[in-house]
C-alpha cells in the first residue's frame, strides 16, 4: 500500500467520523433535547418573534452549520476515495522507453 493510498484512507475515514459525530452532536442532539424542554405553551412558541415557522432560533444556527460541515466532509470522503482507487502513475523511465520504441518503429 503506497503512501498516497494510506493518506487517502485516513482522509476518507476522517470525513466519515466527523460527519457522523457532527450529525449526532448537532441536529440529532438538538431534536432530542427540544422535546424535553418546553418554554410556555405551543401558542407562545408559534407567535414568538424569535421563532420562524415554529422553529426555535437554535435550529436556524444548527441546520446551516451542519450543512456546511456535511458538504466539507463529503468532499473529504470523495478526495480520500479518489486517492484510494487511483492507480499509481507510471514511472518516467518507462514512458521514455515507450516513446523511444514508438519513434524507432515509425522511422
Amino acid at each position: 500500500m503506497g503512501k498516497d493510498k494510506l493518506i487517502g484512507g485516513i482522509i476518507m475515514l476522517l470525513g466519515f467520523v466527523i460527519l457522523i459525530l457532527y450529525t449526532v452532536m448537532g441536529p440529532i442532539d438538538r431534536a432530542c433535547t427540544e422535546g424535553a424542554v418546553l418554554h410556555g405553551s405551543i401558542l407562545d412558541n408559534l407567535t414568538s418573534w424569535r421563532n420562524l415557522f415554529g422553529l426555535d432560533w437554535q435550529w436556524m444556527v444548527v441546520i446551516p452549520v451542519w450543512l456546511i460541515i456535511a458538504i466539507i466532509c463529503i468532499i473529504l470522503i470523495w478526495i480520500g476515495y479518489s486517492m484510494l482507487t487511483t492507480p499509481p502513475p507510471v514511472p518516467l523511465e518507462e514512458l521514455e522507453e515507450e516513446l523511444e520504441k514508438e519513434e524507432a518503429g515509425s522511422k
